[in-house]
């Protein structure tokens, strides 16, 4: 089907329909989703060349991955951009994923502008004083960060979830349950959830008139090698710890496997929350015991960042998009009351 044969099943003219399968604002909503249902309906594809030529726009957004801060296109990656793709697929625009090091960011954001290669980014693994957010302003790409930077003040769009709530959440039920030999196992420690994770699970031991113990505090990348090994050390502490807080499902294996290697019963002997990504390969409720846990979709933040950034390129100010997700506290079988 071409645009003209469109057009004439809708009886309106081909510019019209041109303009609403391209989100030109001047179209209204109703026409444009009556264009959009028909055309997916009759099975009609637009011209890719044309709408570039006709838009301006590369269809591409670029997803950038730095090496040295980033989960290594890990499980947490994938289930990221397929939240991303998804919803850029109903659109046909194009992902270009851009694996870079941090000493390379700014030439690479300098050379995508450059080639008109995409129309806008996706900035992950934000730091609080994050020097992408100034650069990327400063070369007019427009950009949406998962995550946040929290001293930055240049305007910009991010999409964070509550990380500090989560884990203050989680530490305070341990604490309930009699808990106070609390380890956790966070993320990079220069990266701003990892920061806020570790600011809610302070705030929850002070507010008791406790302290973190600084000897069972870990952190690194998200796998079941570096959860095996803090756990490990942990655990031959004397007093060990009765509880861990898991900054990943990831992380939560090679702990179970600690927990187990050192002759312990998880629920009984010690207890753990972690969080949780929704991955549909490792289901908290299959875990024997199920594993309790702080709960949001990475992959439905990836398919809301898409969203976000459909409207940005309608005219949104990226300065008024900030979306902070509540974060799930689900109890299961993995905590229990702190033994004595």
């Amino acid at each position: 089907m071409k645009l003209k044969d469109l057009a004439a099943e809708l009886g309106l003219s081909q510019t019209t329909v041109s303009r609403a399968l391209n989100g030109f604002p001047e179209v209204n909503e109703a026409t444009r989703q009556r264009v959009s249902e028909a055309a997916r309906r009759l099975g009609y594809r637009a011209n890719v060349s044309a709408r570039r030529l006709a838009t301006g726009r590369s269809g591409a957004i670029g997803v950038t991955l730095p090496l040295q801060r980033s989960l290594h296109f890990g499980p947490h990656t994938a289930e990221f951009l397929s939240g991303i793709s998804e919803r850029m697929a109903q659109h046909d625009i194009d992902i270009v994923v851009t694996p870079i090091d941090a000493d390379d960011e700014v030439p690479v954001f300098r050379r995508l502008v450059a080639s008109k290669r995409v129309d806008a980014l996706v900035l992950s693994a934000p730091t609080p004083n994050d020097e992408r957010i100034a650069a990327l302003t400063e070369l007019g790409m427009p950009f949406l960060l998962h995550g946040r930077a929290d001293n930055v003040k240049i305007p910009h769009a991010w999409l964070d979830i509550d990380n500090e709530g989560a884990f203050r959440r989680a530490t305070s039920h341990l604490l309930d349950l009699g808990h106070t030999r609390i380890a956790m196992i966070n993320g990079p420690e220069d990266q701003t959830f990892a920061i806020h994770r570790a600011r809610g699970f302070r705030s929850a031991m002070e507010a008791r008139g406790l302290s973190p113990d600084p000897q069972l505090i870990g952190g690194g990348r998200f796998t079941d090698e570096n959860g095996f090994r803090l756990a490990q050390a942990f655990l031959e502490r004397r007093p060990r710890p009765t509880a861990f807080l898991a900054g990943s499902m990831m992380t939560a294996l090679g702990v179970f496997r600690a927990i187990r290697l050192a002759g312990l019963e998880l629920g009984k002997d010690v207890s753990m929350i972690a969080h949780d990504d929704v991955f549909p390969y490792l289901n908290a409720d299959n875990m024997v015991p199920s594993m309790s846990t702080t709960r949001s979709s990475i992959r439905a933040a990836g398919a809301r960042i898409a969203e976000l950034l459909l409207q940005m390129q309608d005219g949104k100010p990226p300065g008024s998009i900030h979306e902070l997700w509540p974060v799930e506290l689900v109890l299961r079988e993995s905590t229990g009351p702190a033994p004595r």
